[in-house]
């Protein structure tokens, strides 16, 4: 009767040895995995700056960065700074390349670290481009990745030095128009730049497009111009910026 009971409680302490291991093996696991994680974790404090071609993107970031007006070029790869912003942590701006074969690798590149987008549109230009503005526009607005991380929106109406130009009331008028024309004819076809499958319908079915109907993504316009005449206040022109920045930043 010993041995049998010697036995019992040598397989009684064996099941809790194990059971003891197997616990500390899992949790050993858990935070491994837990770091894992966070090492990997991406932090947010991009601002993306993108746009048609020629719409002064580029000439915008030089001004955020440094203040001063340069000569600038089609861009074909993106430029990156760091920028300062009062009271806030600083952020790395992204200037991205207008070029249409160029820009959606290097949005699906950025966009995950996105904090931020400024769309900058040619307010002279705008009626001529304003299909594929609000094309472009539309594919970024429909991407999941910006409906999940409330990715704000800042429309730069540039150019605004220049008379003829569209004013930014006009310019969202008339993209809300052309973007509900597109939700009509192109909703789910426009190909996507993340890595979700789904892409998100924009606005309220049976309402014609409005951007204040868009409930996860804040999107505002400006007046704006990087290349101001004479000797203008380079505070002052970007202003609407900085106001932007650091509410998002």
């Amino acid at each position: 009767m010993e041995p049998l009971k010697e036995y019992i409680g040598q397989i009684e302490y064996d099941v809790n040895f194990y059971a003891i291991i197997s616990a500390i093996l899992a949790l050993l696991v858990t935070i491994v995995i837990f770091f894992a994680f966070r090492k990997k974790r991406v932090y947010r404090r991009s601002v993306l700056i993108t746009g048609l071609s020629e719409s002064g993107k580029t000439l915008l970031f030089s001004r955020l960065v440094s203040s001063k007006k340069v000569i600038t070029y089609t861009s074909m790869k993106e430029n990156i700074a760091v920028l300062s912003v009062p009271k806030k942590k600083p952020i790395t701006v992204v200037d991205v390349p207008g070029n249409e074969r160029l820009r959606f690798k290097y949005i699906e590149e950025f966009i995950p670290s996105a904090r931020g987008i400024i769309f900058v549109i040619d307010s002279l230009t705008f009626q001529k481009e304003i299909r594929d503005v609000a094309g472009f526009l539309f594919t970024l607005l429909q991407e999941p990745f910006v409906h999940h991380y409330r990715i704000p929106f800042l429309i730069a109406c540039n150019k605004q030095d220049h008379a003829v130009a569209k004013s930014a009331k006009v310019i969202q008028s008339q993209l809300e128009k052309e973007m509900n024309a597109l939700r009509i004819t192109q909703s789910g076809r426009l190909a996507s730049v993340s890595a979700f499958e789904d892409k998100i319908f924009l606005g309220h079915k049976g309402k014609d497009f409005q951007f204040s109907d868009l409930k996860t993504v804040r999107v505002e316009f400006c007046e704006c111009s990087a290349l101001e005449p004479g000797e203008g206040s380079s505070t002052e022109i970007l202003q609407p910026f900085w106001i932007w920045l650091s509410k998002i930043a």
